[in-house]
């Protein structure tokens, strides 16, 4: 057993080489994908790059505290996240802090006072019927007739019914049509959407299936459902409305009244950006009791989502589908707007008075929760107080990036000198390691940015500075066992690897009390501080893959080495130095002469 351990031993040793190329490989591979994915340079924070930190508390109704949830405020920050990007800001951070803060995170190049104004503002949700509609791009199709009739390559029809209907009606009479006259033909080409008691919402509610007949000269159908009557300022505002531009979007209808009509912009499910005219609000967010994404097997209709209407919205809902339903398409279709932004187009085909609804056909499980959370967020008991505001200047951002790559490169600087002085010989493989480490680290950050979205802080530049003590300490702990073995007079390579198992040891401990007090802190900080946590575990765990697959092979590499077996005495493991006792030597074990019987 003896012989086969210390067989094993031999083996492990003998060839370090593997955990070397181990670790080569990874650098290189990171290193790779660092500059395939373009991001060569970690994602500043907001106090390095500069920008705009905007604080929001969660303010429920009175009576309403149990509105403050997580589920309420993931909404809010998806609401905000939109907002955000219809501002064509890019790298945003909106995030939750503690229980009922939200934070929004805005990098320089962005009008802050008009940031705040959108992030600070309760969302709006209405239901208002569609008076015309086309694509932001490339012009109109034909006006469809009254019909409905449609082709396969200008629509995907969807299906409204009244609950009350029989399923097999929902799937004959109206799939695939905008109203019940469809023809056969229009109804086995199109791609249909069933709804129960329910809007159908249209993957492609645009101007080649519906819309004026010429591209930017304003609708040609009259306006439907007690719309107000589309006036020559209305028209010229549709006709110069371009919804490809962000800060066009953004601006789309501000300073609507909810009783007057509007223009609007949309994307549909092929990602392309439509633009509408809209009629007056029918239906208000808070006439919204509750929706949900629900995954319907029982009649195979996949992911959908279905809404709930108080007994107020229930009467409003069931009033204005019956008149859309008699209209022609765009004319009967019904568009979901949040923030002046169009979230779905669906249409109608008869009133639907059961006070609840269900739009299904050709959802995700992701899609169908994001517009069950937009129309929940509509009846939220949920506002917003901005709590503060912090403006940080591109400049003092610079500044303080430059302090905190000071503090940086003096610290390695002082880790660098006491290793020369203390180990001279053996700071080789520890300034080697260091680098390694350092590198590991720079290009994960670089990669973190695009992939989770990580941005370097002040926060994070010290955690990462007090990372360089930690990995340090890795190798002194490492560097004395070995002394400490020469000391008891063995030689080098047998010290290098008597050492490593309770230097190991200690190692591990020491990095994993490190770990957890940055897991503990991550998890109950918020904010700034999150960012301290995830770098100081992060540079940890990789403090314990450079001492494994580098520091320890590299050792038992130099182990061989003239300079470091011989003791040199800039070595740093000279044993005189060191004030080794005689070299151990092992001793024979002798025979009793054999005795020998008088005679």
């Amino acid at each position: 057993m003896a012989a086969l351990k210390k067989g094993r031993n031999a083996s492990a040793t003998s060839k370090p080489w593997r955990s070397l190329a181990l670790i080569l490989i990874a650098i290189v591979a990171l290193t790779g994908g660092m500059f395939a994915s373009g991001h060569t340079t970690p994602r500043l924070g907001i106090d390095l790059a500069g920008g705009t930190s905007i604080t929001l508390a969660a303010v429920p109704e009175a009576g309403q505290e149990s509105a403050i949830n997580p589920t309420n405020m993931a909404t809010a920050v998806s609401i905000m996240e939109r907002r955000v990007n219809g501002l064509g800001v890019s790298e945003a951070e909106v995030q939750t802090q503690g229980d009922r803060n939200i934070i929004v995170n805005i990098p320089k190049g962005t009008n802050s006072e008009q940031a705040r104004e959108q992030v600070g503002t309760t969302a709006k949700l209405y239901f208002r019927p569609v008076v015309a509609t086309e694509l932001a791009a490339g012009g109109a199709a034909p006006t469809p007739s009254a019909t409905g009739d449609t082709s396969a390559e200008d629509t995907e029809g969807d299906k409204a019914t009244d609950g009350a209907s029989e399923e097999a009606a929902d799937g004959t009479t109206d799939e695939g049509s905008p109203s019940a006259s469809t023809s056969p033909s229009a109804s086995a080409t199109t791609q249909g959407r069933a709804v129960t008691e329910a809007l159908k919402a249209d993957p492609t509610p645009s101007a080649t299936a519906s819309g004026p007949a010429e591209a930017g000269t304003g609708p040609s159908a009259p306006a439907a459902d007690g719309a107000a009557e589309t006036d020559n300022e209305l028209q010229a505002q549709y006709a110069a409305l371009d919804c490809t531009k962000a800060s066009v979007r953004a601006t789309a209808g501000d300073g609507t009244k909810a009783t007057d009509s509007t223009v609007a912009c949309g994307q549909n499910s092929q990602g392309q950006w439509q633009k509408y005219i809209l009629g007056p609000a029918a239906v208000d967010g808070t006439d919204v009791d509750d929706a949900q994404a629900i995954l319907n097997t029982q009649t195979g209709a996949g992911w959908t989502v279905t809404m709930d209407f108080t007994d107020e919205g229930s009467k409003k809902f069931a009033d204005v589908t019956g008149r859309l339903a008699q209209n022609p398409s765009p004319q009967n279709q019904f568009a979901i707007v949040l923030d002046n932004e169009v979230v779905s187009d669906p249409y109608v085909s008869q009133a639907l008075t059961g006070g609840n609804a269900e739009i299904s056909g050709n959802f995700t499980q992701k899609s169908s929760e994001e517009l069950a959370n937009m129309l929940s967020y509509g009846a939220l008991p949920l506002t917003f107080r901005e709590d503060s505001v912090t403006t940080v200047t591109a400049a003092l951002g610079g500044e303080q990036l430059e302090a905190g790559l000071i503090a940086g490169a003096i610290g390695i600087a002082l880790v660098v000198l006491y290793l020369l002085l203390y180990y001279r010989g053996l700071s080789f493989i520890a300034i080697i390691s260091l680098l390694v480490s350092a590198s590991l680290t720079y290009v994960i950050m670089a990669l973190l940015g695009p992939t989770i979205g990580f941005a370097l802080n002040l926060p994070a530049v010290c955690g990462a500075i007090v990372a360089i003590g930690i990995t340090a300490d890795s190798f002194i702990v490492y560097f004395e066992r070995v002394r400490d073995e020469i000391r008891e007079g063995r030689v080098l390579r047998t010290a290098v690897e008597r050492a490593w198992p309770r230097a190991r040891r200690t190692i591990l401990v020491s990095d994993f009390v490190s770990f957890l007090a940055a897991a503990v802190l991550f998890v109950v900080s918020v904010g700034k501080v999150q960012g301290f946590a995830f770098t100081l575990g992060l540079t940890t765990l990789l403090d314990v893959v450079v001492v494994f697959l580098f520091t320890k092979p590299l050792l038992t590499l130099m182990a061989r080495r003239k300079f470091f077996a011989g003791g040199h005495k800039w070595s740093g493991l000279d044993p005189k130095a060191l004030g080794a006792k005689p070299p151990i030597r092992r001793t024979r074990r002798h025979s009793a002469p054999a005795q020998t019987k008088e005679a």
